[in-house]
């Protein structure tokens, strides 16, 4: 039994070697170079943090108040058409409010309140309505907005076209490099991705509350870049 499964072994390996599929291992000098590759495209989707803040005189006060503002944006959010799985609230978070310290007077600084806030953040698709949305909510009670950026609900197809754009860039400055030092360039030796997965990288936009008008919002653009590192094979 042990005989035959080192034949069958020794055959597969044969087997292999006939089909090309065991390749030695390059003897001869090599050249590494990295490449580079950047999509751009119009985003179809946007994030945003709303929050809340509220005083009260009584912890409890103001955790009420913050609570039903959060309840009322969160309400006019449903009703603007965001879905409930693009809504992500946060908590709320709570700290005293203290008085001014009085030299005159010698009295120390004291509790006079409390503060309240939370947040939720928001992926709005309907670009066409950002600005309405983000109007409407600040009526309703949303007096903090921050961190609006834009993205693509499918990066994907994104992502492999600036992978194969640096995978272009990289065997282009190899021919080059090989072209200009008089040698060949030879097979790809091994291929790697720099860091992470190409991300596409939001590109802030400039925004303006006007409570008597809709917000207005300009997206721009998303870039989706990626970095490849290959290694060829040189000879004479």
């Amino acid at each position: 039994m042990v005989l035959w499964k080192h034949a069958l072994a020794a055959a597969m390996v044969a087997g292999l070697a006939g089909l090309g599929g065991v390749r030695a291992a390059w003897a001869g000098p090599t050249l590494t170079v990295t490449g580079e590759g950047s999509v751009s495209h119009v985003p179809d989707m946007a994030e945003i943090t709303l929050g809340v803040t509220a005083e009260g005189k009584t912890a409890a006060a103001a955790v009420a108040q913050a609570s039903a503002q959060l309840a009322a944006v969160l309400k006019r959010l449903g009703a603007e058409g965001i879905a409930a799985r693009d809504m992500q609230s946060s908590g709320l978070d709570l700290s005293p409010r203290w008085s001014n310290p009085n030299a005159q007077t010698g009295q120390a600084s004291k509790i006079v309140g409390f503060a309240a806030s939370g947040t939720v953040r928001v992926k709005v698709h309907a670009l066409d309505r950002l600005g309405h949305v983000l109007d409407a909510v600040v009526s309703d009670g949303a007096n903090r907005i921050s961190g609006l950026s834009f993205g693509l609900s499918d990066p994907a197809p994104y992502q492999d076209a600036a992978r194969k754009a640096a995978v272009a860039d990289a065997m282009h400055r190899a021919s080059v490099l090989a072209a200009a030092a008089g040698v060949k360039l030879g097979p790809v030796q091994s291929i790697s991705e720099a860091g992470n997965a190409p991300v596409p990288l939001m590109r802030a936009a400039p925004m303006m509350l006007k409570v008597s008008s809709p917000v207005p919002v300009a997206q721009g653009e998303v870039d989706v870049k990626a970095e490849v590192q290959m290694v060829f094979g040189l000879s004479e």
